[in-house]
């Protein structure tokens, strides 16, 4: 047993990019001794096991996922990592050099937390394009800490913990892991083949409040985002948009107890006709215009997913 499993999720990497990743790993304060490493290749095309050096660490293990989605590969870590506190890399995320040593100094000073993570900061490939104002910075989830933000509540809001860098007990993990099983909203929650979706990891962070937990993030915990040239694009940062229109409107509905779905509402538009002619007449310009359009879409096809499983969630298996 180790006091915390580090859980790298990899599709088809970029070595330069995985190979930042490691080397930050490999020059943690924490002693290796006390931690392991876990490399998910989740459905990679050519797969990792003779591509990626792991032997600098002595508690290293490669293990394969081969359903393609950030989910499958979460539960996937969770279900083969041994720690009691998780922390899951994706391998573009260059962690600060001591990351994981104020994880674990956070885990013992903040026992009521079950999820937390830090700063974002983003270095991009190339310079991204002008006209994107708040938006991209939103889609790729940007942002630098100056003041700790905690909350109790289950909705989270602005304190609930990002997936890039996510520390989360065990206990938590497995919660979510059997809540994951047993519903498919849930499972549709990250982007999965040609459908955009996000918010799956805020599903995770926010599942600590049936056991009892908070969530959390703290300017001290640190990374790095490496953002290729691809990720700037209209079509990329306004499928961002649209998943994460959809993964939050699912998320309300999980964890908001006050919301209930039954087969009786009135069916929902996609998208409403009025909502899509307010956002052509109201739109800035372009990318104003092409983003609202895609979270309407987004939003549209959750409460119609809702409606059509005549949704209630499903009482927790784990206790």
């Amino acid at each position: 047993m180790f006091p915390i499993s580090v859980v790298i999720r990899t599709h088809n990497p970029r070595e330069n990019y995985l190979g930042r990743v490691l080397e930050a790993l490999k020059g943690q304060t924490l002693p290796k001794e006390q931690w392991e490493l876990l490399l998910v290749d989740n459905a990679s095309e050519m797969p990792l096991a003779n591509r990626v050096d792991l032997s600098w660490h002595p508690n290293a293990r490669r293990v394969r996922e081969n359903k393609t989605g950030f989910t499958p590969a979460r539960l996937c870590g969770i279900q083969e990592s041994k720690a009691d506190l998780i922390i899951f890399v994706n391998d573009d995320n260059v962690l600060r050099p001591d990351y994981l040593e104020v994880a674990w100094k956070i885990s013992l000073e903040q026992p009521k937390l079950g999820a937390w993570s830090g700063s974002s900061i983003t270095e991009y490939e190339t310079e991204p394009p002008e006209g994107y104002g708040s938006w991209l910075e939103q889609a790729l989830r940007i942002e630098k800490l100056s003041t700790p933000i905690l909350a109790k509540l289950p909705q989270g809001n602005h304190a609930t913990a990002a997936g890039t860098g996510m520390v989360i007990r065990r206990k938590q993990a497995m919660h979510y892991r059997e809540l994951v099983l047993r519903d498919p909203l849930r499972q549709a929650l990250d982007r999965s083949g040609e459908l955009p979706g996000e918010c799956g990891d805020s599903d995770m962070a926010l599942a600590g409040f049936d056991l009892g937990f908070g969530t959390g993030r703290f300017p001290e915990l640190e990374l790095i985002h490496l953002i290729p040239a691809s990720r700037l694009t209209l079509e990329y940062i306004a499928g961002v948009h649209e998943g994460f229109a959809y993964g939050e409107t699912i998320v309300n509905a999980l964890h908001d107890t006050g919301v209930r779905y039954h087969r009786e509402l009135p069916p929902v538009e996609l998208p409403g006709f009025i909502q899509k002619l307010d956002i052509l007449i109201s739109a800035k310009n372009r990318i104003d215009r092409c983003i609202r359009l895609a979270q309407e879409r987004g939003r549209s096809r959750a409460k119609h997913d809702l409606k059509k499983l005549g949704y209630q969630p499903p009482k927790p298996a784990f206790q």
